[in-house]
């Protein structure tokens, strides 16, 4: 208890005033609402373990959180699994701070792996970091046409011969979520990855409602590439996403993808592009900024309880290129059958 604000967990019941709550709150993400909560649930049984902090009846702070079980038997607590953004959000720093030591009270007393906070901004915690990642973030123009005006020379040129030479389109809508996830599942076995099953897409379309969609490039009859985005307040954040083998090489279909969403966000009112987060040291952190966007760094923080180091399963890490090439080398029947159950200890 701190200054007459309680510590407690979240109920269903919460979840309407809580929404209402991180939708008016400029440190809360998409990641935050509960309806994220409840899709991670549905599709793959992690334990809720969402925390508030209320003042009288007033909600005042939130700490999405989950208990996610690893490969190795063991259990993290998670804000936010499968989420680039979480941590705790308040009206103060302080309140950010109790929810954080309820959080790390718990871990402590479930004994789990860790406590891992993906926090967007510094969250002031003195805790183990990961510098691994960046996001890409900035404002969109008042026009349509001014998208591809501040594009660098290179990707405009990409982007306008992408539109004036192949006759590339961009087409919007929820039925396009079959050819993402075939073009999604193809990226991720090349890039020896497990990916995200089918109803984890259509379980996000159903909760979201307006709030997310599908976006396809096509030349002619032919999907080129697709990607889901999703709509907090005034920003598009482009999300999951797949493109077709070749299809960049020969069409520029991503550097026309994104152009074009950046474009269908301004023509919609939106006034933010979130560029999604990507690993400093990799092809897509390069892909972002040669299409103008800067890198900031994510502030991911770790409370270790049993491990003694922060997570390393990742493709940084020398240690899983036998992993990463056996993967990408199995068919993609089998791929697409394995990564159900592994996406699910991937969090």
């Amino acid at each position: 208890m701190i200054d007459g604000i309680q510590i407690r967990p979240s109920t269903p019941a919460d979840d309407e005033p809580r929404d209402a709550f991180v939708r008016a709150l400029p440190r809360a993400t998409f990641f935050h609402l509960a309806g994220w909560r409840r899709v991670v649930e549905r599709v793959f049984c992690h334990a809720p373990m969402d925390l508030l902090a209320v003042d009288g009846d007033r909600i005042v702070g939130v700490l999405p959180l989950m208990g996610c079980r690893s490969l190795r038997g063991g259990r993290a607590l998670i804000s936010v699994p499968y989420a680039v953004y979480g941590g705790p959000v308040g009206e103060t720093p302080s309140i950010e701070r109790a929810l954080y030591e309820a959080a790390e009270a718990r871990a402590l007393d479930l004994r789990v792996q860790r406590l891992e906070l993906r926090c967007r901004e510094d969250p002031g915690l003195d805790l183990p970091r990961s510098d691994l990642y960046a996001t890409f973030i900035r404002d969109l123009p008042a026009r349509e046409e001014d998208v591809l005006a501040r594009m660098p020379k290179k990707a405009r040129a990409d982007a306008r011969k992408a539109r004036q030479e192949h006759d590339l389109v961009l087409d919007e809508g929820r039925w396009y979520v079959a050819d993402l996830v075939r073009l999604f599942h193809r990226n991720k076995r090349s890039l020896g990855s497990p990916a995200m099953p089918r109803r984890w897409f259509t379980e996000i379309l159903t909760e979201f409602g307006r709030d997310a969609t599908v976006h396809l490039v096509r030349r002619g009859a032919e999907p080129l590439a697709a990607v889901m985005s999703f709509f907090f307040r005034d920003t598009v954040l482009a999300y999951h996403s797949g493109t077709a083998d070749g299809a960049d090489r020969s069409y520029k279909a991503s550097v026309f993808m994104y152009m074009a969403l950046q474009e269908w966000s301004v023509a919609a009112g939106y006034q933010t592009f979130d560029f999604g987060r990507s690993r400093k040291d990799s092809g897509p952190c390069q892909f972002k900024t040669h299409q103008g966007f800067e890198a900031r760094d994510l502030h991911y923080r770790f409370r270790l309880v049993q491990d003694r180091a922060t997570p390393s399963l990742n493709p940084s890490n020398p240690k899983t290129k036998v992993l990463r090439e056996t993967w990408s080398r199995m068919p993609l029947w089998l791929t697409t059958s394995l990564s159900s159950p592994a996406a699910k200890y991937l969090p």
